[in-house]
């Protein structure tokens, strides 16, 4: 008996040994606490904004397009333009005259041109779309200074800065969202609707990316910038146009959260002979691979997969895929849903026999289904958002909905903690990468307010 036991205790004491050592195997990310009397801004809302005046930061490849949409909105006035390159912003002030509108304040010329620009006293928002690294302190300088920010993304590449974003807008209560125009795509808009409604069932595996082969584009970003940060960052430099949407449709931090990631890498292969031929410069410490993958895991169990590849020769892919209990939906290279017959309206499977969730329903039901669930803001804007264009459309209803909260005080459909989640796996990837694949810790962004909210909501 006592033999029996001591096996027993033994076994018990290697369990707890191996369970603790097995919990203390991944690598832990800090999370600062919180200054006193800041609270979260989940939810957070501001004060209506009739006439919402607009200074754009950053007018190269980006914040040109992002002027002209504006100038679709009503209520919406455009008042500073903001670039290094001077014919940059006067090029943007002359499109402003030939519509007919106001000409806008000009900065320009100096890197820190854009403090002038964020202490404008007659200024609400401030839309970031310069270089990634002037993303985070620009937008933490506008707060500071009373404005809203609409950052491009990535609108963060490290976690002082995630963590600065966060602080200075529940310190100032000013809004700070990550302008993921894939989120307000009509595909993702109406899964997502589908989602919400059951369609799906519970979504317990999402897969998102962004394959886009750069050469084309290399030599339009100014001084090289992004070129120079693949080359001295390794991970997915630009996880949010596909971890954005899933995570939407997951919940995330309004019921679940994002718990801990694991990387992967190729070597590099294509980046640096674009540089040896294009430069005939040798880069033996290229730091990015070609292929990255990263696998997210969350708090209710379930699992995201992020890709990352801007130089193989490989067709366009930014991938949106989701697996739910009930039914399956794809984005790239294929739009489609896989659902059982059972789990369609019988008006719009009436003349279809055999649908069976082991391949994509008929052409003519995905159009059925895709009406059926339309998403009440794509209904709202669609035949506008295709006029004025963007990506197809969805940066227009994009733009046009951060407008349509501020104007009526509402919660934005995004939040700095949105911002914070999509753009950690930047750092955090690199981490696990640099040390063999070990898995990282995923902070909770919202200091423990993750599961107040049940889902994700757009105000009206």
């Amino acid at each position: 008996m006592k033999r029996n036991l001591f096996f027993i205790l033994l076994a018990t004491c290697l369990f707890v040994s191996c369970k603790k050592e097995a919990s203390l195997q991944f690598i832990e990310t800090p999370t600062p606490a919180r200054s006193a009397g800041q609270t979260d801004v989940l939810q957070l809302t501001a004060d209506p904004i009739p006439t919402v005046r607009v200074a754009f930061i950053g007018l190269g490849m980006r914040g040109p397009g992002a002027v002209d949409r504006m100038t679709h909105i009503d209520g919406v006035e455009i008042v500073a333009l903001c670039d290094m390159v001077e014919e940059n912003v006067k090029k943007v002030n002359r499109k402003l005259e030939e519509k007919g509108l106001p000409k806008a304040l000009e900065f320009y010329g100096d890197e820190n041109a854009w403090r002038k620009v964020t202490a404008l006293p007659n200024v609400d928002l401030v839309y970031i779309a310069t270089d990634w690294k002037h993303h985070a302190p620009i937008a933490i300088q506008a707060m500071k200074d009373g404005k809203h920010t609409a950052i491009e993304v990535p609108s963060a590449l490290t976690m002082e800065d995630i963590w600065a974003l966060i602080n200075t807008s529940e310190q100032t209560r000013k809004h700070c969202i990550g302008l993921e125009n894939c989120c307000y795509d009509f595909f993702e808009l109406t899964t997502l609707n589908m989602v919400q409604h059951g369609l799906l069932g519970e979504i317990i595996h999402g897969e998102g990316a962004y394959i886009h082969g750069l050469q084309p584009y290399w030599d339009k970003y100014w001084e090289n910038w992004r070129m120079d940060y693949n080359e001295t960052h390794r991970g997915d430099l630009y996880p949010t146009h596909g971890l954005g949407p899933v995570c939407q449709a997951m919940n995330i931090h309004r019921g679940d959260k994002l718990n801990y990631l694991v990387s992967m890498d190729t070597k590099p292969i294509g980046n640096p002979a674009y540089i040896k031929e294009k430069t005939g410069r040798d880069v033996p410490n290229f730091r990015n691979g070609d292929h990255t993958c990263t696998l997210i895991y969350t708090e209710n169990g379930k699992s995201i997969l992020v890709e990352h590849n801007v130089t193989s020769p490989r067709p366009y892919n930014r991938m949106y895929q989701l697996t739910g209990t009930k039914g399956f939906a794809n984005k790239y290279p294929v739009e489609g849903y896989a659902l059982d017959q059972g789990e369609i309206d019988p008006e719009i499977a009436s003349n279809h026999e055999n649908l069976t969730a082991h391949r994509f329903v008929p052409q003519e039901v995905r159009a059925a289904l895709m009406e059926k669930y339309k998403h009440p803001i794509v209904a709202e804007i669609e035949e506008k958002a295709k006029t004025v264009g963007g990506h197809g459309g969805m940066d227009f209803v994009m733009d046009y909905r951060l407008i349509y909260c501020l104007q009526n005080g509402l919660p934005l459909d995004m939040d700095v903690y949105d911002l914070a989640e999509w753009c950690c796996v930047i750092p955090l990837s690199e981490i696990s990468l640099d040390n063999n694949s070990m898995p990282v810790q995923i902070p909770d962004f919202t200091r423990g307010a993750w599961n107040r909210l049940d889902k994700l909501t757009f105000a009206k």
